[in-house]
């Protein structure tokens, strides 16, 4: 398996659909020109070597797998590699395509830009399917999803004509609050990114909703984030940040859930700054359940991305293989809660 990153591509590149369009073909017509197919008119033929010279048009892999059926290549999109939690998920991916002649392109959406960056890979057309991690889709982005012309499986979202894993976020906050209203807690403070986004407006309002649903206060002080702009807010410190405004705000605040495990682990160095202990005096719990929070007895809401990873990468290969139902397959994952030490 060849690995490579893909950056910020142009949109001014013709693609091959660019061709098919000025040409009226399809693009498996486009790819069998390209190919030197002799299942082609010379009239039709013609037309496409007029397109590819009036758009200066160069031929990438794709043009050439759909007619030769030669070593294919998937496509990974995800709004940075360096998070603990995509690294999981790209950990299952890898660990489907290891037996596989099949390349692998990374795309970094990143964080400030994901769609436009994702619309400027998708013109490049290099891949034959795609994983599309972490990104909200609607209806623009869906379409543009569905002009690729190759299976899309999306990772953390949902959107009906496309095959998709994704999170009940409420459901795994719940667990979290109602584990620390067992332990006896009443004032339980929350951190959340900056980022204004539909994963924290629902943890969030799972939060709020679960303490209002077992009649303790809800404060809109008690709810923090960090400055860091770093990973849209989950990092280390951020939620650093956020634990000491919360400290400030409220010292009688004994427990906190944090909206990722390395939010909580800033979280945690910053109760331990402040004389306190984990979690004699606060108690703390996690978001992801990512590998190291199993090292430092960090309890944590566990997503089992590495899983998704691999069951998404499956459903992706059988859908090049032809080995799948046609309708879109959506799956929800409820996550689960580990409890360790920290609570």
């Amino acid at each position: 398996m060849n690995q490579r990153i893909v950056s910020n591509p142009s949109r001014s590149k013709p693609t091959i659909y660019d061709v098919a369009d000025r040409a009226g073909v399809a693009i498996s017509t486009v790819s069998r020109v390209l190919n030197d197919s002799m299942e082609v008119s010379d009239a039709t033929r013609q037309k496409v070597r007029d397109a590819v010279e009036a758009l200066q048009f160069r031929p990438n892999r794709t043009a050439k797998s759909l007619a030769q059926q030669s070593s294919r290549t998937l496509a990974v999109a995800v709004p940075t590699f360096t998070t603990p939690f995509h690294n999981e998920l790209l950990k299952g991916v890898r660990s489907r395509l290891k037996k596989v002649d099949i390349d692998l392109l990374l795309c970094d959406l990143k964080w400030a830009a994901p769609e436009s960056t994702l619309i400027n890979f998708l013109d490049r057309g290099a891949m034959d399917g795609l994983l599309v991690a972490g990104l909200p889709v609607d209806e623009r982005i869906g379409a543009e999803l569905r002009k690729l012309g190759a299976p899309v499986v999306l990772i953390g979202s949902q959107w009906d004509p496309l095959d998709s894993f994704y999170w009940d976020e409420t459901a795994g906050v719940r667990l979290a609050v109602e584990h620390l209203i067992d332990q006896g807690h009443e004032r339980i403070g929350m951190i959340t990114t900056h980022v204004e986004g539909a994963v924290s407006r629902a943890r969030v309002r799972g939060y709020q909703e679960t303490l209002a649903g077992a009649g303790l206060a809800v404060r809109d002080a008690w709810v923090a984030t960090g400055s860091t702009e770093k990973h849209a807010g989950f990092s280390e410190e951020a939620g650093h940040e956020a634990m000491q405004d919360l400290l400030r705000t409220d010292p009688g605040v004994t427990a906190v859930l944090a909206s990722s495990d390395v939010q909580a682990i800033g979280a945690w160095q910053a109760i331990r700054q402040a004389g306190l202990e984990v979690p004699d005096d606060v108690a703390l719990v996690g978001y992801d359940d990512v590998k190291v929070s199993r090292f430092i007895g960090l309890s944590s809401v566990a997503q089992n991305m590495h899983d998704i990873g691999e069951e998404a990468t499956d459903l992706l290969l059988r859908r090049l293989n032809g080995n799948e139902q046609p309708d879109s397959f959506s799956r929800q994952v409820v996550p689960e809660l580990i409890v360790r030490t920290s609570s």
